[in-house]
């Protein structure tokens, strides 16, 4: 969900810095959103509180209209010049090229304990949780591979973190300062790391993870 402004070009499209987009830092209403989006006809269904305020057709140009005017109204100010913008094989996330996020829940409860609360794992935004690593171990790993289940995956570089994890995904209010507690606590602003695929295959919960260090 582009903002109006966003140099995008539909007929090539390109990586764009997260600023162009809306996202929690600048809308964390977002966060009360439920989302479900059904691949074969395209449609993309919105519930806030478990009854559905919005859904439309992103093949559709009536469709898109519709969101975009759901979305206007629900940010406000925010969301007045929004648009719904599609970019084929192009990722339009944090990174600008396609990668996994991986979230070592150790980490987390570390960090709990700098923050002196849990703080939900979903505000990390991962696609990957794994435990049995010591905590922060993984900021070690990029420039290395694990194994998970029976894929390869070649660790490339930290995540740093933003303002967007400061949003309370359930409640959509800022309620925490990840970012600063980091600094506080560790003197860096990360937490998780970005891997590429090196090898496909087939991962599912309960897998147990390579470590580059050889254990399991």
């Amino acid at each position: 969900m582009a903002k109006r402004a966003a140099p995008i070009d539909p007929a090539a499209p390109q990586w764009l810095p997260k600023r162009h987009f809306h996202t929690l830092i600048d809308a964390p209403r977002l966060a009360a959103l439920e989302i479900a989006f059904d691949e074969g006809p395209q449609m993309l269904t919105l519930r806030r509180g478990g009854r559905q305020v919005a859904r439309g057709g992103l093949a559709d140009p009536l469709g898109r209209t519709l969101l975009e005017q759901f979305f206007a109204a629900y940010l406000g100010e925010t969301g007045a010049a929004t648009r719904i913008v599609a970019a084929a094989d192009r990722p339009f996330s944090d990174a600008d090229r396609p990668v996994l996020s991986l979230i070592n829940l150790a980490s987390l409860a570390d960090l709990a304990r700098v923050l002196g609360t849990e703080a939900d794992p979903v505000r990390f935004r991962g696609n990957l949780y794994f435990g049995g690593a010591a905590p922060w171990a993984e900021l070690a790993w990029p420039g290395r591979e694990i194994g998970i289940g029976t894929a390869q995956l070649r660790v490339i570089e930290a995540i740093g973190r933003c303002a967007a994890t400061n949003v309370n995904p359930v409640t959509a209010e800022r309620d925490l300062n990840i970012p600063l507690a980091l600094v506080r606590g560790y003197g860096h602003d990360t937490c998780g790391v970005y891997a590429e695929v090196a090898r496909g295959g087939r991962v599912q919960v309960g897998d147990g993870i390579e470590l580059p260090d050889g254990t399991a």
